[in-house]
């Protein structure tokens, strides 16, 4: 198990991949090589939180293409930029698109160790904050369309009574949608309820 999180290595020049490797590796991370941003792309939904590593100029989609197709997705991912000698203006793109930081190559492992240490701290927050979200949206749309009347009464603060009579059902069945509701959002009282349908944007301020 790794310690320190998940690395992901996108360089194509083989030499410096595995280098990198080698150096995170052995800091306690994990590591995951790519030679070039689509195969990474291509896989980045079924990723674990990890702070990315990419050299600016590649072949294809180059680390400026890749920041715009992270941001287009609304990655949490940290990215940290590689550039070569006398690339501070893409660097500065790079930048300017959200990338955490940049390296001029050669750097000192330790720099970059250290970049990828803090970029992972003060990403995760947000990434699991993202990931809860994302959870809670999901819950909200397995509801039937009666489910979620019944639930935008519940938390309006609706008696089953109430509900019942705005929607011209029995009480009765009100309680088998408001267990389902309850079952499906997986909250154990009303006040947890209200507190994912806050989470879930239901509940205007």
């Amino acid at each position: 198990m790794t310690t320190k999180g998940h690395v992901y290595v996108i360089d194509d020049d083989e030499a410096m991949r595995d280098s990198l490797h080698f150096l995170l590796d052995s800091s306690g991370f994990g590591v995951t090589l790519f030679d070039d941003a689509q195969a990474f792309l291509d896989v980045l939904p079924g990723l674990a939180f990890g702070c990315v590593v990419s050299d600016v100029r590649m072949p294809g989609i180059d680390g400026i293409e890749l920041l715009k197709r992270m941001k287009a997705q609304q990655s949490p991912f940290p990215i940290l930029i590689m550039t070569g000698h006398g690339d501070v203006p893409l660097a500065v793109e790079a930048m300017k698109l959200g990338a955490v930081d940049f390296l001029e190559k050669p750097f000192e492992d330790d720099r970059l160790t250290t970049m990828i240490e803090t970029a992972i701290r003060q990403a995760e927050p947000a990434a699991k904050n993202e990931a809860i979200s994302q959870d809670i949206a999901a819950r909200v749309a397995s509801l039937s369309p009666r489910e979620r009347q019944v639930m935008e009464g519940l938390i309006a603060g609706l008696s089953n009574k109430l509900i019942a009579r705005e929607y011209d059902i029995s009480p009765r069945t009100i309680e088998v949608y408001r267990a389902n509701v309850m079952t499906k959002m997986q909250a154990n009282s009303l006040s947890e309820l209200v507190r994912l349908a806050m989470r879930a944007g239901m509940l205007k301020d």
